[in-house]
């Protein structure tokens, strides 16, 4: 499937995975809050979006799953994340 321009992105956060659940391929992002003032913590949550959204079809995202001393550690504690785990948090988020 080739990415229409006049679409916006699922998502402004980094590209993590690509998933199938339910005969449909799924794209994993990762995206971070905006750090609390006076907070010393990195927090971010995982957005999915079907690779074949249709009209009206929006981005899922979780709560702030990830939430580690730095921005580093987010990454790779998301990283270590494996297919099993990421569409079962997928699977949390549909009806």
């Amino acid at each position: 499937m080739t990415p229409n321009p006049s679409e916006p992105r699922p998502s402004a956060g980094q590209h993590l995975a690509t998933v199938s659940h339910d005969g449909r391929f799924w794209e994993v992002y990762l995206e971070f809050e905006d750090t609390p003032r006076g907070s010393d913590r990195y927090r971010a949550l995982l957005a999915f979006s079907p690779v074949d959204r249709g009209s009206g079809e929006e981005t899922m995202r979780t709560i702030p799953l990830l939430i580690e001393e730095s921005y580093e550690e987010v990454l790779q504690r998301a990283r270590r994340l494996d297919e099993h785990q990421l569409s079962a948090m997928l699977r949390s988020l549909l009806p």
